[in-house]
């Protein structure tokens, strides 16, 4: 089964290590909703390791939270991922305006699930004390 260490992102380009004894997949893909949105670049670098290389496109960036896929693809081209790749990584992006909706609405809920939990407490508290 191939493994993928990813060195991270940066100007645009996530990088990172795929080693597999098997040898090099028929091509791995950044894809996004299941529509491959590019091709990475192999370079061996060592018996059964290859560099990986995969720019992400502008397509890939927009407001909220985005989650991209590195798997292997034995597809011959074409924008579909075929369905028996091999998830290597997934890369969340996150920016924008929608962003900070996004972030406001996860701490409202927070508040209201502790001030849930807090209200059992005391409940439970006083019920003890009762009894």
């Amino acid at each position: 089964m191939p493994q993928f260490e990813s060195y991270g992102l940066k100007g645009g380009v996530w990088r990172g290590r795929l080693t597999d004894p098997k040898g090099p997949p028929a091509r791995v893909v950044l894809v996004q909703h299941g529509e491959v949105l590019a091709e990475a670049r192999l370079s061996e670098t060592g018996e059964a390791e290859w560099r990986v290389e995969v720019d992400l496109p502008a397509q890939a960036l927009g407001d909220g939270i985005q989650t991209l896929l590195l798997k292997t693809d034995s597809g011959e081209g074409g924008t579909d991922s075929t369905a028996g790749g091999h998830v290597l990584d997934r890369l969340t992006l996150m920016a924008g305006r929608m962003l900070d909706d996004d972030m406001t609405a996860e701490i409202l809920a927070l508040r209201a699930e502790l001030e849930l939990v807090k209200r059992e407490l005391r409940r439970l508290a006083t019920r003890d004390t009762a009894g």
